[in-house]
């Protein structure tokens, strides 16, 4: 793909069926090693938050905590980056969201997120997906017959964040990697009201039993590798069986299809199209509600995070160094505001 001129990659990639189930089965066995591939439920109460517990460094400032959350009658589990400067009241907050196999360490070492949001002051929490996966789409299966769970989670921990004066309402945003772009679309496209911005790094939005569609405007960026081959850029309609006992691979529209569903349902302007050095960016600029939607198309690029240093297992593809999507995305995000 050139820098000036679209690929038809960039609108309906065919999707290579073949060594698809043989690359994912490769990528989720090599997690362990370091990187990974509408709600309508009654939202918290802003006055009585659930318990909290952390560890004794989580009050210092420009500390990592591992904090834990109550939500029902389960505890979950998250990360939490606090800037350095003291003051200033409640903070922007980006929930980022690990990928299928991986886990909190995992993506914020793939990201390197704290350095970008640290200079942001920006709060940051990277939460703890049950058997490490999310619950991306709407259809219960075997393992998580309650599909809505992580939203609740979700929205719970934003509300606790809220309620202890941390984290600043209209500034919330949601980002995620693979399994946790996807949720991260979720939480956009059936929480338009708490969520200021989302985006999504390798992650497109579920469909089929699981689809997930937009129900109102929220800037959205994703960002994907042109060569992803083990959540093409095309989509995953037929996603190959998982493990035994693991939870079903959730099926994807294309990266394309996700960027264009947020951006009807923002009434976003056309979509205008430009090449750049190393990538092919679409945007959809914003509408009367001021949801602007981009698609940015990573050349040569697999399943990995633009600009992360940490090597990607074999068989997930190029890591493209044309941009830091850490950097890329909290710019777009911290534009917004709800």
């Amino acid at each position: 793909m050139s820098s000036n001129r679209f690929s038809p990659s960039l609108r309906r990639t065919a999707t290579r069926r073949a060594p698809y189930a043989a690359t994912l089965a490769l990528g989720l066995s090599l997690t362990a090693a370091g990187l990974t591939g509408c709600s309508t439920a009654s939202r918290p109460p802003a006055a009585a938050g659930p318990a909290v517990s952390t560890s004794a460094s989580a009050t210092a400032p420009g500390v990592d905590s591992r904090e834990r959350l109550t939500v029902g009658d389960g505890t979950r589990e998250y990360l939490m980056h606090r800037p350095a400067a003291e003051g200033g009241g409640p903070r922007p907050l980006l929930v980022a969201f690990h990928g299928r196999g991986a886990d909190a360490e995992q993506l914020r070492r793939q990201s390197a997120l704290d350095k970008a949001a640290e200079a942001r002051g920006m709060l940051l929490v990277y939460p703890e997906a049950l058997g490490k996966v999310w619950g991306a789409g709407t259809a219960a299966t075997a393992q998580r017959p309650d599909p809505d769970a992580d939203v609740r989670f979700t929205e719970t921990l934003i509300a606790e964040l809220v309620r202890t004066g941390r984290a600043d309402p209209h500034r919330v945003y949601v980002a995620g990697f693979s399994n946790g772009g996807s949720m991260a679309l979720r939480m956009a496209a059936q929480r338009p009201d708490l969520v200021a911005g989302a985006a999504s790094v390798s992650g497109e939005l579920p469909t089929g039993a699981a689809a997930v569609k937009p129900t109102g405007p929220v800037p959205v960026l994703i960002v994907y590798g042109a060569e992803d081959p083990v959540r093409p850029l095309a989509g995953l309609p037929t996603p190959g069986p998982a493990a035994p006992g693991e939870e079903p691979i959730t099926a994807t529209v294309s990266a394309r299809a996700s960027a264009e569903a947020f951006a009807a349902a923002g009434g976003a302007g056309g979509p205008a199209e430009e090449g750049k050095p190393g990538y092919d960016s679409v945007t959809w600029p914003a509408g009367p509600a001021g949801a602007e939607v981009r698609l940015l198309v990573m050349h040569g690029a697999g399943h990995t995070w633009p600009g992360s240093t940490m090597p990607p297992p074999a068989g997930f593809g190029s890591v493209s160094t044309a941009l830091d999507a850490s950097s890329t995305l909290l710019d777009f995000l911290t534009a917004q505001k709800r």
